[in-house]
């Protein structure tokens, strides 16, 4: 928790809280349940306590906005090829050492940082940019539930889909009421050992697993898996069986997985980077358990970021980074040779906005 100042003039009362005693509110928004008195924000930043009421500090503001191939968030089997209009806040109700995005995630400077972007600002611009989807991404939209919510609303209203980036770290109030306005999610499996969890990310691991049952099983939101394979911390045989073991026989052979390559960044400099055999053999273990989708990320690997027919072996997305080569799916995401179907969501010919990212001036702030 910490007392930075808060601007009551740009913060928006949030649900999600109550009172533990006569001079602390919890925030229930994530498992952390910061108690904060008058004036403490919590571990995100962005939560903080303002008289007798939780407020969110970044309502309508934006660290920046792109417009990105889907693929890069990584979503490999939600409309391929199309272009997606993405945006953050700052902040993150997570403490991960390594940490990729650090300096959006950590800001603490944001309120001189950006500008307003209402949610049907937001919605209108990716219309207007031909998007099709739009991202909650570069930070964890747990964090700005509210806002990402009004957003992902207004999309709705004009045919744009929304797709979370999220660590999955949210209790099951919040969590219900966001995915319900999602249509596809990748979510940031750590690791799988609660040792991992509370070292390196200050968090636990059964809340993320609990996230990935809920979307799986009781909504209709496209999810995606990343796990960002870092040497020496999470990349054991033992926990890559393990993990994808319990992502077959918990959530079934058609989620997709992504092993991401770790590169030294933030608090975690003195690791060396993933090496590409490494990802391989991540995704090897992961097939033999009977996983159909696996996927190597944050590498040059043709052959492991491709999409393969589970029947006959036939290449249905041929992927290079983010441009897209072969496609023998038809339109409705059936193998063009043996005519079994593709797990995914797929409308029509592959998109053709390959791996180009596109900047994007809205309401006057430059972007990301």
């Amino acid at each position: 928790m910490t007392d930075f100042p808060i601007d009551p003039i740009s913060s928006v009362p949030v649900k999600y809280w109550h009172k533990v005693d006569h001079d602390r509110i919890q925030c229930d928004l994530c498992p952390r349940f910061c108690k904060l008195h008058d004036g403490q924000r919590g571990l995100c930043f962005v939560r903080g306590r303002l008289g007798d009421t939780l407020v969110l500090t970044t309502y309508g503001r934006s660290s920046g906005f792109c417009i990105d191939p889907i693929e890069k968030k990584p979503l490999n089997h939600f409309l391929p090829g199309s272009p997606v209009f993405s945006f953050g806040t700052a902040g993150c109700n997570l403490a991960c050492r390594y940490c990729q995005n650090w300096d959006i995630s950590k800001s603490r400077e944001f309120d001189t940082l950006a500008d307003q972007a209402t949610p049907e600002m937001i919605a209108n611009a990716a219309k207007a940019h031909h998007s099709r989807s739009v991202a909650y991404t570069y930070n964890d939209p747990v964090i700005f539930h509210e806002y990402a919510i009004d957003v992902a609303k207004a999309c709705r209203a004009v045919d744009i889909k929304s797709v979370a980036v999220t660590a999955g770290y949210v209790c099951s109030e919040p969590r219900a009421e966001f995915y319900q306005y999602m249509d596809a999610a990748n979510v940031d499996l750590k690791a799988f050992t609660e040792r991992f969890y509370h070292k390196l990310t200050g968090g636990h691991l059964q809340a993320v697993l609990d996230t990935l049952q809920y979307i799986k099983h009781e909504t209709n939101v496209w999810l995606e898996i990343t796990t960002l394979l870092i040497p020496g911390e999470n990349d054991s045989e033992q926990e890559l069986n393990e993990l994808s073991q319990w992502v077959m026989d918990k959530l079934g052979p058609n989620v997709p997985l992504h092993f991401s390559a770790f590169h030294p960044d933030y608090k975690m400099l003195d690791i060396p980077p993933t090496p590409i055999a490494t990802l391989v053999r991540a995704r090897d273990i992961a097939m033999k358990n009977g996983l159909r989708y696996v996927y190597t990320g944050n590498v040059h690997d043709k052959s492991g970021s491709s999409t393969y027919c589970h029947q006959c072996g036939n290449i249905l997305i041929g992927r290079d980074w983010y441009v897209l080569s072969d496609w023998n799916l038809t339109d409705d995401g059936h193998c063009m040779q043996c005519g079994t179907a593709c797990a995914g969501v797929f409308d029509g010919p592959a998109g053709e906005w390959g791996e180009k990212r596109q900047p994007v001036r809205l309401g006057g702030y430059s972007t990301v």
